[in-house]
């Protein structure tokens, strides 16, 4: 694998990661599998934000839960802070869920309805298996809600009290409770109206510099992933497409130049005109030996629908997967 960065500088490292799903099988039915996720190799840099875009059905998702081992990989292996995830047993991988937590895209149902928020922030001591006492919860909860910008007032509300942007702060408190280094965002802000998107990206930027968080950093909002994040990784059907170094690097992959030039601006002066991409999405089932973007690229050849471009670096960090990549 090619590193995208020096692997001293990586909290988390994937190489050839893979995951397989199954469907049919039954009567008259032949079983199909489709992979997901399709031999990606990222690194995570410390202290970095990392983001992972692309269409919906792309493997954003399901990359995040491989990370983390919310799923089990099909192939491949995940390193993180050197420890190998595939190889460490149940009591192990609790031990290691202290240091990397998820903050899922729904608030609506990522935290239990039965629960009061108190008892919603408590919850990860109970399960690490650390008791407190009376004061000390108290302590740690009025913490973590001070924290992350909300009142001590709602502590004995249930869920359904609160708005999607209160619950949204609740989530990211709960995954902060054991003060972990590592956390996967996926989507935090797709459910929460304009406004209050802006109020969660400003609190995540802001933990991110008071507690030396790194971040994986999963949507589809372009705009966002560009202002926010260090890093662009672009996926297609499973696969990684390029990764930009930063922001306003040029992208020069002819997938990720379309879907990074489809974001409209919102200065009526700076508008353009977007160049639909052309052609049918491939079906995820079937087995694409060349490039999968080949079939909507303009610049295919031959050998993109031959053989699988690796992904190589450009320099800089600055990595893609093409045969003929964009000038």
């Amino acid at each position: 694998m090619d590193a995208s960065v020096p692997r001293d500088d990586s909290l988390v490292t994937m190489t050839d990661l893979t995951r397989e799903f199954s469907s049919g099988g039954g009567f008259m039915k032949p079983r199909r599998t489709m992979r997901a996720v399709n031999d990606v190799s990222l690194d995570v840099p410390r202290g970095k934000v990392t983001g992972v875009v692309g269409e919906s059905g792309c493997g954003k998702s399901t990359l995040a839960r491989l990370v983390l081992r919310l799923l089990e990989a099909t192939e491949g292996t995940v390193i993180f802070d050197g420890k190998n995830l595939a190889t460490q047993s149940q009591a192990e991988m609790r031990k290691l869920r202290r240091q990397m937590q998820m903050v899922f895209q729904d608030p609506y149902s990522a935290i239990d309805p039965r629960y009061t928020i108190r008892r919603a922030l408590l919850e990860p001591f109970q399960v690490q298996g650390e008791a407190k006492t009376a004061a000390e919860a108290r302590a740690t909860v009025d913490e973590l809600i001070s924290m992350v910008g909300l009142s001590p007032r709602i502590m004995d509300s249930f869920p359904h009290q609160l708005s999607g942007g209160q619950k949204q702060r609740v989530g990211i408190a709960r995954a902060l409770a054991l003060r972990p280094s590592f956390l996967v965002l996926d989507e935090p802000t797709a459910s929460l109206d304009v406004s209050i998107q802006a109020q969660i990206v400003d609190l995540l930027e802001a933990l991110k510099e008071e507690l030396g968080l790194t971040y994986l950093f999963i949507s589809h909002d372009l705009s966002l992933v560009r202002y926010f994040c260090d890093r662009v990784v672009v996926m297609y059907l499973g696969r990684v497409m390029e990764i930009l170094p930063g922001a306003e690097t040029q992208p020069r992959h002819h997938y990720a130049h379309a879907l990074l030039d489809s974001n409209f601006e919102p200065d009526p002066t700076r508008r353009k005109i977007v160049t639909m991409l052309g052609g049918e999405i491939p079906s995820p089932f079937a087995k694409i030996p060349g490039c999968a973007f080949a079939a909507r690229c303009p610049a295919a050849s031959d050998a993109c629908r031959r053989e699988r471009p690796p992904l190589t670096n450009l320099g800089d960090g600055h990595m893609i997967a093409c045969h003929n990549p964009m000038d």
